[in-house]
């Protein structure tokens, strides 16, 4: 079967003949003069490969994953190490633009077999050997311990400086439907208590609804890390050292992490796009043990609210979030608002993301409104109507603890650590950390919790 393929610069002309000339497998079916126009006739289906000779800076990962939702693979022909690499992040192939019909051909082809996930050998990387920028390193690569961009950089300025162990960070989402059951509250108490374990801890705040995880540290925080973060990743020049860079450190008495704060503005929601944020994470799993991601309520798709398929979604972030994460904790109120909200929501959380395999944690228990022996009437009415997935934790009421760690801008461990809801929320995180052999804070060196 033949590849159509589009193109855009004018280096493309003298390649698109000897293309023809080949009368192989790819056929060029449209010049384009601008990547706008590219784009425009990718998605009507005219193309399954592009070829941008020109105007590669233009090119985003949220462009570039556009074109991915359309079957179009892109290829970009560039002679710098450095913007190969910062498009290798992104997803495109990069190959120097001095090549011979034949060998671009292959890397088309290459492509195109790579994002239908076919098998395909290809040629040996054009880069090979040459001095400059890596490209950004995946999950499986090197790891790199930090605390502060300038340690990320090393002494000689490498940014590639790192420990030869495995980028296997763990990604923690917390999640739950409308109606306040605690999500930040769960989220950003986890984070903290992973933290008082020694582990490196990034806490995100991914709530396009209402971010408050800011809000609930204390931070006098204006500009949103994560959006910052998010357009870092999308211009394919997010590495670990930007990340660390963006995060606003947290040091309480017992350990420290750093935080990747939301937006509270509503009209600033599509700065979360899926793309970038995947692009967050990854970096994320290799700068932190554990990132806890404090997740929006809302599980729709928001297709059928929009003409146009490519448009953003307002709840991309929390889909993407949940579906990268490899553990979700979903939270209910426990009363007899809440508990059906859960059930709900959880057949909806099914439907959405069908691999979260949520633990299921019920806030907020108190004998006031469910009755006496609050938990057994709690599992009674959930084995009778609830779903498929079992009741795991019950996270007391405590009123007067909340109330004090949101007075004073702290973690429940330094307010109220002997409080009952510290206690759970303490043993919650038991079974997580476990798991880690190895502990390292990632932010060892940060001050005491930054306030402007």
């Amino acid at each position: 079967m033949g590849i159509p393929v589009v193109t855009v610069g004018s280096a493309t002309e003298d390649l698109v003949g000897a293309l023809e000339q080949l009368h192989g497998p790819v056929s060029v079916v449209r010049r384009c003069t601008e990547l706008a126009e590219l784009l425009a006739a990718c998605q009507t289906g005219l193309a399954r490969a592009a070829v941008v000779a020109e105007g590669s800076g233009e090119l985003t990962a949220s462009l570039v994953d556009r074109l991915s939702a359309v079957g179009v693979a892109v290829v970009a022909l560039t002679d710098q190490p450095a913007e190969a690499a910062r498009l290798q992040g992104i997803g495109v192939t990069a190959h120097p633009s001095r090549v011979a019909a034949a060998a671009l051909a292959d890397v088309i082809a290459g492509a195109v077999a790579g994002l239908a996930g076919t098998v395909w050998a290809p040629a040996a990387d054009a880069f090979a050997g040459r001095p400059g920028p890596y490209p950004p390193l995946g999950r499986g690569q090197e790891r790199l311990r930090f605390s502060t961009p300038e340690q990320a950089r090393g002494a000689n300025g490498d940014e590639r400086m790192g420990a030869a162990e495995p980028a296997a960070g763990q990604i923690i989402a917390v999640w739950g439907p409308a109606g306040a059951p605690g999500r930040t509250l769960l989220a950003t108490n986890i984070a903290g208590e992973l933290a008082a374990q020694g582990k490196s801890v990034l806490l995100v705040d991914a709530d396009s609804y209402g971010a408050s995880v800011a809000a609930a540290l204390g931070l006098l925080e204006e500009a949103a890390g994560l959006a910052q973060a998010c357009r870092l990743a999308d211009q394919g020049v997010l590495d670990a050292a930007a990340l660390v860079g963006v995060a606003v450190p947290v040091a309480t008495r017992a350990g420290s992490f750093r935080v990747l704060t939301g937006i509270t503005r509503a009209d600033r929601w599509t700065e979360l796009r899926a793309a970038a944020l995947s692009l967050v994470y990854e970096r994320a799993r290799e700068v932190a043990d554990f990132t806890v991601v404090d997740t929006g309520f809302c599980l729709e798709t928001d297709e059928e609210l929009s003409f146009d398929s490519m448009a953003p979604r307002r709840n991309a972030a929390t889909l993407r979030s949940l579906q990268l994460a490899d553990t979700v904790y979903a939270v209910g109120t426990a009363d007899p608002v809440g508990v059906p909200r859960l059930v709900r929501g959880l057949a909806e959380l099914e439907g959405a993301v069908p691999q979260a395999s949520p633990r299921v944690v019920l806030n907020k228990v108190r004998a006031s409104a469910v009755g006496r022996s609050p938990e057994r009437q709690l599992r009674d009415a959930w084995a009778r109507f609830g779903p498929g997935s079992p009741l795991e934790v019950f996270i007391p009421a405590d009123a007067a603890a909340c109330d004090a760690a949101l007075l004073a801008g702290s973690l429940l461990l330094e307010s109220a650590p002997d409080s009952s809801l510290r206690k759970a929320i303490a043993a919650l995180v038991c079974a997580p950390v476990q798991r880690k052999r190895k502990s390292s804070v990632l932010s060892s060196t940060a001050k005491r919790r930054t306030t402007g």
